[in-house]
């Protein structure tokens, strides 16, 4: 494992404590200018997610109706009742997003893959860097006022539903994720800066509580005039 990685793994909980948990459980709230350019409702109601931590899969509940649910997987999303009954499904559902732009509408199962993938990533950070398939290297240190971050890009395989193939983390001095910026290749593939903070510790694994993804400049720095998506996490519990 690199380095750096390990020593950030380690500053988050450990790779011991983290394979000892199954899934994680958080409530969110989500917002940003991103999704009525879909068309989708949007409203500030929690919501509950569940992330399983050693594939990937998720789910959010409630979705579209208050006995609804959502269920991810890389080929497959579905809208189900509580109980099991399904309600929607799509295999293969990266293939619909051909062709997309940044304000080609979306369907409820487009808005489902979406939070699946994404809220799977966020939740799983920085430990689905040292998953199977996963390259990383540093780069470049980025100098944020007074900080110096450390970059990590990551090259995820096919395999791994995500934003984008190549993905940089920043990371300041107390190895805590500062930054994650990606390519959100669903929507055209316009460039993100999500910023991170709020660190709070839950079942002994440290995560950020507050992130806000803006659209990317020339300059590689985040518009902050442009809030693209913004999701607050609170009440995370680890699960054996």
């Amino acid at each position: 494992m690199n380095e750096l990685l390990a020593r950030i793994i380690d500053a988050h909980g450990g790779m011991d404590r983290w394979n000892r948990y199954e899934k994680v459980e958080a409530t969110i709230v989500s917002g940003g200018g991103f999704f009525p350019l879909k068309g989708v409702a949007q409203d500030p109601s929690p919501r509950r997610m569940t992330v399983w931590l050693q594939e990937e899969r998720s789910s959010v509940s409630p979705y579209g109706a208050p006995d609804q649910r959502t269920m991810f997987t890389p080929d497959r999303i579905a809208i189900e009742k509580l109980d099991g009954t399904l309600v929607a499904e799509r295999g293969a559902p990266r293939d619909s997003f051909a062709g997309h732009q940044m304000s080609t509408p979306w369907d409820p199962l487009h808005r489902a893959y979406f939070n699946g993938y994404a809220l799977w990533s966020y939740l799983t950070t920085p430990f689905l860097l040292a998953m199977d398939g996963v390259r990383v290297e540093e780069t470049e240190a980025w100098r944020e006022g007074t900080e110096t971050w450390r970059v990590l890009r990551a090259y995820f395989p096919g395999s791994i539903e995500t934003h984008s193939l190549i993905q940089d983390f920043f990371f300041g001095e107390d190895l805590m994720l500062r930054r994650h910026d990606y390519n959100v290749n669903i929507a055209g593939g316009f460039n993100a800066a999500q910023l991170t903070s709020d660190y709070v510790v839950a079942d002994g694994i440290r995560l950020p509580t507050k992130r806000r993804a803006y659209t990317r400049g020339p300059d590689r720095r985040p518009i902050l005039e442009m809030l693209m998506v913004s999701i607050d996490i609170s009440n995370v519990r680890f699960e054996t």
